[in-house]
């Protein structure tokens, strides 16, 4: 039997709905942006060390990411408008109360707090927008809310440098404000609940709650704060790896078997949508894994002043955000969107790999072409990708699949993060070792330049048994130098590797059929 249509017959006031969801979504994003550059100062005023006040992010997280997977549930049961001005009007106060908090521990209460209600946002508005837009307009409706997820990140940290270095980092939580008014309106005016989804679920998994909610926060945890506590060598560490690990397994096998399962882990039967949260995974693994290592590259290897590196690192999210629009234009002129996503993945490989060839001479415009060359691929990956990957989902099913695809993004996201800073400290110790281990002072080589460093330093004013001390400290200096742009060059070679590897996936779903709902 044919699904009865949902979406909006009026294109005017589809691009209202989408205009309406669009600034809930983009308030959320600014702001967990912005809040980033200020933890340094948040340590400072509320006399916090800079570890302390990472857990303003830490917490965040966490219940960020224990809501995601729950929003479709929560669709279901409340409705998706009742649900998104709740999110919007919580997350808004949250964000006041951020801004007002005295103390480093109230601050924390209320990032838990933010992060509940803006977990719910992302999934929430684009299972509105795909089910405002007919099947034909979803790639326009994608690229719409891919410009404005790609726009965010890229302003809201010079937003937030500039509020809390002229201001105060508690500007950074008030801002939300007109932005949350003008949301609440325009989806209290112009968003609806379609008829499918006034149903009342038979029961409350209890069970698969608990489940999910203790699983995620001590996988987050662990992701968030291993590499600081040294992995496994940490016992709370191993040990809420372990809690983890039983959590999430138990919470598949109860969901797979549950009458009224708060997440749909069935909707993996269709092998588009099986194949899309994969990918998401693995995507979004590269792509925050990259995030975190290039400004890092810039500044600590390459000596690029914090303004300049942030500078630089835009035009990936500018072409993307460009190209958007081109992508959602081709996918209304029925291009084959796992052609778009398979090479969108191999020229943002092409991105990646080409940072493996720079050097210590490297300036800002040597960053130019890769960054333009893998944002130009990111979007023709985002836009036909998040289309493509719920073709097949009935439309009372939405909300459940949005929900698992931003769960996945959220936990590749994680696990790049932490998985590159990993690497990056490992791979420096044994290239450092291996350089070591190649010196000889028997080399002259090696015996000129100390030399050289000896008589440089002597003439400086140090004393010559002084200066013939400090000569090694700087050849030491030299090849932890050495030991770490070699390591950030094989994380970008590993980077792109892993983009080659998966985009064979994309060849498992299926060409979306495009026909006119009746």
């Amino acid at each position: 039997m044919a699904e009865a249509p949902s979406h909006v017959t009026n294109p005017r006031l589809r691009w209202l709905i989408a205009v309406a969801v669009m600034a809930s979504a983009v308030m959320e994003l600014v702001d967990t942006s912005a809040v980033n550059v200020s933890i340094p100062y948040i340590a400072g005023n509320l006399s916090a060390s800079i570890d302390e006040a990472t857990w303003v992010l830490t917490s965040y997280l966490i219940s960020n990411a224990i809501i995601l997977p729950l929003t479709g549930w929560l669709a279901g049961r409340f409705g998706r408008k009742r649900l998104l001005l709740t999110a919007v009007a919580g997350f808004t106060l949250a964000s006041m109360l951020c801004g007002l908090a005295p103390t480093l521990p109230v601050l924390i209460v209320c990032r838990v707090l933010q992060g509940f209600f803006g977990g719910t946002l992302q999934p929430t508005t684009r299972a509105i927008l795909l089910e405002t837009f007919p099947r034909e307009e979803r790639g326009h409706a994608m690229a719409l809310w891919g410009v404005g997820i790609v726009v965010a990140p890229i302003l809201a940290p010079v937003l937030g440098g500039w509020l809390t270095t002229e201001y105060s980092w508690r500007w950074v939580f008030f801002i939300n404000v007109p932005i949350s008014v003008f949301g609440l309106l325009m989806v209290q005016v112009y968003v609806f609940d379609p008829p499918y989804l006034r149903r009342v679920s038979r029961g409350v998994d209890y069970w698969g709650m608990g489940m999910l909610a203790l699983g995620v926060a001590s996988l987050q945890v662990v992701l968030d704060k291993g590499q600081e506590a040294d992995w496994f060598s940490s016992r709370y560490i191993a040990a809420l790896a372990i809690v983890a690990a039983a959590c999430l397994i138990a919470f598949i096998v109860w969901e797979l078997r549950a009458r009224d399962p708060v997440v749909h882990l069935r909707l993996l039967k269709y092998r588009t949508f099986a194949a899309g949260v994969c990918l998401s995974v693995v995507l979004f693994f590269v792509l925050y894994g990259s995030i975190l290592l290039l400004p890092l590259f810039m500044q600590e290897v390459l000596n690029f002043p914090a303004i300049t590196a942030g500078f630089w690192n835009a035009p990936r999210g500018i072409a993307t955000m460009i190209l958007m629009p081109l992508a959602g234009f081709l996918i209304g002129r029925r291009w084959d969107m796992r052609a778009m996503i398979f090479g969108g993945i191999l020229a943002s490989a092409a991105g990646v790999l080409l940072f493996s060839l720079l050097s210590y001479s490297a300036g800002p415009w040597n960053f130019l072409v890769p960054q333009l060359v893998m944002g130009a691929g990111l979007s023709f990956v985002f836009v036909p990708f998040a289309t493509i990957t719920v073709d097949p989902i009935p439309n009372h099913e939405m909300g459940y699949a949005t929900s698992i695809t931003a769960f996945t993004r959220n936990i590749g996201a994680s696990f790049g993060i932490s998985i590159a800073a990993t690497l990056l400290a490992r791979q420096s110790q044994v290239h450092q070792n291996r350089l070591i281990a190649e010196l000889s002072v028997a080399d002259p080589r090696l015996r000129q330049l100390h030399a050289a460093l000896q008589s440089y330093l002597h003439h400086a004013g140090s004393s010559l048994v002084l200066a013939g001390h400090q000569a090694w400290a700087v050849i030491y200096l030299l090849v932890q130098r050495e030991a770490a742009i070699l390591s950030y060059l094989d994380e970008f070679r590993l980077l792109a590797f892993l983009f080659v590897l998966i985009s064979p996936v994309v060849w498992i779903m299926k060409k979306p059929q495009f026909k006119r709902e009746d």
